[in-house]
């Protein structure tokens, strides 16, 4: 690859703990962007977040798979088995988001449900919002849509300025940190699995550095238009929150509930930020629950 773009060695992703699933790709710009998609049925599609990538949903997604669903779960670019420029700059809200709607138009997903946690969702909200005719169902758990008003965490940035100063992030410690009832080593070596040199991380340090803290940022007008127009939307919304997140603790996942119209959250016990990590099975099973 060039100077200014990274692809992850393949043998990096053999024989990761529980994650069973062949990857599938696409070139979009000349990124060749990674995506899992199994099972059959409506389209459940699923937006990871920072840091992670689709190996995040991998015990998520047998329970709506198997209840007759496909699944389809993305990497960004600068994630997983995606292709990853180098330069903090390529990155910003509206591509990540421009690149995720080519996932909805190539494989042509309608009646879709989308899943969004984390950064997934000011991009997969977002794509709700301008793909009405393709989405038909919103599961949200610990996330929002950044309109540079909203309040952040103290531990948000106290891990906003660890990121920037930081060249060499440490991909799986921030993952583990964010777990409530711990992560093997094996687990953890699957998230540093796609980041083997510094600048592989360029899209993890990225995210944090993008996110809107006022209203004048670029992104944050973005946002507040989605926001705007999930108020009231009426389409089905389940909305599911960890009740131990320190970075956007279960208040928040209320009132953004309450702000978008959609019933309070279902609260997943003894869980944190990473809540698919804590209860994955379980949390596959409340959407496969309430797909039916």
């Amino acid at each position: 690859m060039g100077a200014d773009l990274y692809r992850t060695p393949d043998e990096r992703f053999e024989a990761l703990p529980d994650f069973p699933f062949e990857p599938h790709y696409r070139v979009v710009d000349g990124l060749r962007i990674a995506h899992l998609d199994e099972g059959e049925g409506r389209p459940v599609v699923f937006f990871h977040g920072e840091p992670t990538w689709s190996y995040l949903w991998r015990n998520v997604i047998p329970p709506v798979r198997d209840a007759g669903h496909r699944c389809v779960a993305p990497d960004y670019a600068g994630f997983g088995r995606s292709d990853k420029p180098t330069d903090l700059d390529w990155y910003s809200y509206d591509r990540h988001t421009e690149l995720a709607a080519t996932l909805l138009a190539d494989l042509d997903l309608r009646d879709a449900t989308v899943v969004v946690h984390d950064w997934g969702g000011p991009i997969g909200l977002r794509l709700a919002v301008e793909h009405r005719d393709r989405i038909s169902r919103i599961v949200i758990m610990d996330t929002g849509l950044f309109t540079g008003e909203q309040p952040m965490a103290e531990a948000w940035y106290a891990f906003r300025n660890f990121v920037e100063r930081t060249e060499d992030l440490p991909i799986s410690m921030l993952v583990r940190n964010a777990c409530a009832r711990g992560m093997d080593d094996e687990v953890a070596a699957a998230y540093d699995a796609p980041f083997p040199t510094r600048e592989s991380k360029a899209g993890a340090r990225a995210f944090p550095l993008i996110l809107p803290t006022s209203p004048e940022m670029l992104g944050a007008a973005a946002g507040k238009r989605a926001l705007e127009a999930l108020r009231g939307d009426g389409r089905p919304t389940l909305v599911l929150w960890a009740d131990s997140d320190p970075v956007l603790p279960l208040k928040v996942g209320e009132a953004f509930a309450g702000l978008i119209g959609a019933a309070a959250p279902t609260r997943i016990d003894n869980a944190s930020h990473f809540l698919q990590e804590d209860a994955g099975e379980e949390i596959g099973g409340l959407i496969a629950d309430w797909l039916e």
